[in-house]
Parts: structure tokens; sequence; C-alpha cells
């Protein structure tokens, strides 16, 4: 009677595994037809806020580190960078489309400034990688900075230029520096996806190598004393 319950329990946990697993990707597979991306206007940022734009691969791993700090409105996941209008997640992530994996940044700059958030971003990513990042190969998911106004740029340059003097990192940093194209939102179950899908979140991130890396190249410096959301 007990193996008969073990075998029931263990069964059951893997089924909740891969429920939690492939649950996410038979949603996108069965409404990837139906979706079409829409560029984000000016009318679609809150009043108020400033935006900044970044990619670091995943944007499923981009998204947590910039939601939880306090000033900031909110983090979209999309695509910017390439030449094909309104493209899908399945069209970006397989290549040929120009577009990188990104997010956007609503923020409140008497809260937070950029070159804040530029601190957090090299804190996300191996700057030095220009196929990719971590378990993600691929132009579609490289590294970049997209700046709004000179200011930014100027900042983003800056930033840079102080990571490239730092000896922190082993070869060249290879992040671009561009001007804001076009920013395409991603699906909506690409929103909040470390919300959402916790579990399956929790598996891919393990096991990327992102914080491996991230532990690795910053240590102690890793975590920045910003104030965060209550």
């Amino acid at each position: 009677m007990k193996k008969r319950r073990l075998k029931w329990w263990l069964v059951g946990g893997v089924l909740i595994v891969l429920g939690a697993l492939l649950i996410p990707e038979a949603y996108a597979y069965f409404t990837k037809r139906n979706y079409e991306s829409e560029a984000v206007s000016q009318e679609d940022i809150p009043a108020g806020y400033t935006v900044a734009t970044f990619a670091g691969g995943c944007f499923w791993c981009m998204e947590p580190p910039f939601e939880k700090l306090k000033g900031v409105e909110e983090v979209v996941s999309g695509y910017t960078g390439g030449e094909t209008t309104n493209p899908t997640y399945e069209e970006v992530s397989a290549g040929g489309t120009g577009h990188i994996e990104s997010i956007q940044v609503y923020f409140d700059p008497d809260v937070i400034s950029y070159k804040e958030l530029l601190d957090v971003f090299w804190r996300q990513i191996n700057p030095t990688d220009d196929e990719g990042q971590f378990v993600d190969r691929g132009h579609q998911y490289t590294s970049a900075i997209f700046y709004h106004n000179e200011n930014q740029k100027q900042l983003a340059e800056t930033s840079k230029q102080a990571m490239a003097e730092s000896g922190r990192f082993e070869g060249e940093i290879v992040t671009p520096i561009r001007e804001t194209e076009a920013f395409y939102k991603a699906e909506e179950y690409h929103q909040d996806y470390y919300k959402k899908n916790e579990l399956r979140y929790k598996f891919y991130r393990n096991g990327s190598g992102r914080d491996d890396y991230l532990n690795e190249t910053w240590g102690n410096d890793r975590e920045l004393d910003f104030p965060t959301k209550e």
C-alpha cells in the first residue's frame, strides 16, 4: 500500500512539473497565429514618466530587476531594432527580422535617474558577448542600449566607458548604444512572465547560466542599494 501511494505521489509530482513547463508553451502555440504586435506610442506611456529601452537577452529575465525599483511604474517586454513590422515572438526568436528582445522601463526621473537605471542594466548582462546572452544565442538575444534623446545617449556612452575602464570584464565591451526605433509590445503571456509562470521562469533562469556569471563578475557589488517598492 505504501509503495502504491509513493508511486502515485511521484506521478502527481511529475505531472505538476510538466504542466508548469508545458502549459505556457501550449498557450503560446494556440495564440500565436491570432496575435500581431503593435508599436508602442506616446499615448501608451503613463503620464509624467520617462522611457528607457534596454536589451539584455531573454526579456523574462530583464523585467524583475527594474520592476522592483521605486520610481519604476512599469516594465514592458517587446521587440525593437529590426525591419519587420508588427513582428511575433515566433518570427523574432527564429531570427531574420533584425529585432532583438528588449524591455521598456517607464520611470519617474524625480525618484530614480536614468544613470541609476544604467547601473542596474550592466549588472544583468554579459556586455562582452556579441553573439547572444548566456544560453540564448543569436542576434535576437544580444544586448543593447536604445537612447531616446541626446542626454540619454551621453549618459549611456559615459556609463559604457566606465564599464570598459573598470577592469571587471574580460574582453571588449561590445554592447551597442543605438538610437531608439519602433518598439513592439510582445504577446501578453510574456509580460510579467516571472510572476505568471514562476516555476517555469525559475527553471529556465537557473539553467541559463546568467546568475552564475553575474555572481562571479560582480560578487558583493551585484546588488545596488536603491530603494525598492514595498
